[in-house]
């Protein structure tokens, strides 16, 4: 059990701070926890909050909190414990964080949920080749009664990256019995694929039998490009990439050189660069959608990543187990 009001405040942006805590979430961080009369700090590397961050134990980080390297942690001598209502967490640690033994947590589960949800309406919607059609929705040519590539009935859906999203896209697929499930994960397995309604298969095997490829996979040094020429070639005439995950895991190159003839269709709810050139030819092709980073926690959804930290901060106070630790080990294949 900790001291009962440990000193905490939220280090994030400005607009963050106001997605995430409404007045009820701010109520409920301040009857846990000290704030001295500073919830929000938007700036640490301000000289005037370093008598606040002398007393901190408790930093509830998100969007816009800077990595917690030495210079910033010597300030911080009584730091135990950072609670991130956002998902990775990859930018904020350090060398220097770790070797504090310092408790850190991530909201990436709650993250997972809103990206999942969007996957699963861009893969049935993509069945229907819905993204093609509201680009020309009066196509004179078009005949739904001879059309093809089209529906959501024996279909195959390709889950690059049996992730915490990977996972719950696996997972919301299952009830559509026209919809088989591949996943393609070095580190997943097979018997926690099978439970979530997926088959794990290699990626190159994986690839000649989907009609849809949905990217879940980390952005890592070891996994940019991992979908490059020969994977899209991989692919049948068709089929379409999702992407939600990073843009890096794409080479949006050889994505261009396949939407381009037709042969393929995407949705890029992430890209590299992000935001993509005005000019990039991917914006003007009727068979590519682009949304600009939608699926992630937005609006209301950002209220759930602040209860996913608060909670963490209950089960600090409590001295219970973190409900989501991160470790150093895990970031080393993760996001």
């Amino acid at each position: 059990m900790t001291a009962a009001r440990p000193r905490a405040h939220a280090v994030m942006d400005a607009d963050a701070f106001a997605l995430l805590f409404d007045e009820t979430r701010q109520a409920r961080l301040a009857e846990m926890a000290d704030t001295a009369g500073r919830m929000l700090i938007t700036d640490l590397d301000d000289p005037s909050v370093d008598p606040l961050l002398a007393d901190t134990e408790v930093l509830v980080t998100s969007w816009g909190a800077p990595r917690l390297d030495a210079a910033r942690l010597a300030r911080m001598p009584r730091l135990r414990a950072v609670l991130h209502a956002a998902g990775s967490v990859q930018w904020l640690v350090s060398n220097e964080f770790w070797a504090r033994d310092i408790r850190l947590t991530s909201a990436a589960d709650a993250n997972a949920v809103p990206v999942a949800e969007f996957t699963l309406g861009a893969i049935l919607l993509s069945g229907k080749r819905t993204f093609t059609h509201l680009q020309a929705p009066h196509d004179a040519g078009w005949n739904a009664w001879t059309a093809r590539r089209i529906g959501n009935v024996d279909r195959t859906v390709g889950i690059v990256g049996f992730s915490r999203i990977g996972r719950r896209v696996v997972e919301l697929l299952r009830p559509f019995d026209g919809i088989r499930c591949l996943v393609s994960d070095p580190f997943a397995d097979a018997d926690a694929v099978a439970a979530a309604g997926g088959t794990l298969l290699p990626l190159d095997e994986m690839l000649p039998q989907v009609d849809v490829l949905s990217l879940h996979a980390p952005s890592l040094p070891a996994t940019r490009h991992m979908i490059a020429d020969a994977q899209l070639a991989a692919l049948p005439d068709g089929a379409t990439v999702i992407n939600t995950a990073r843009g890096a895991l794409l080479d949006h190159d050889a994505l261009l050189a396949e939407c381009r003839t037709g042969r393929l269709d995407a949705l890029l709810d992430v890209t590299e660069p992000e935001p993509l050139p005005a000019d990039s030819e991917l914006r003007r092709l009727p068979n590519v959608a682009i949304t600009p980073h939608l699926a992630g926690s937005l609006g209301t959804e950002g209220r759930r990543l602040a209860d996913a930290a608060l909670d963490e901060l209950a089960a600090y106070i409590a001295g219970a187990p973190a409900g989501h630790p991160v470790s150093e080990a895990e970031l080393v294949i993760s996001a």
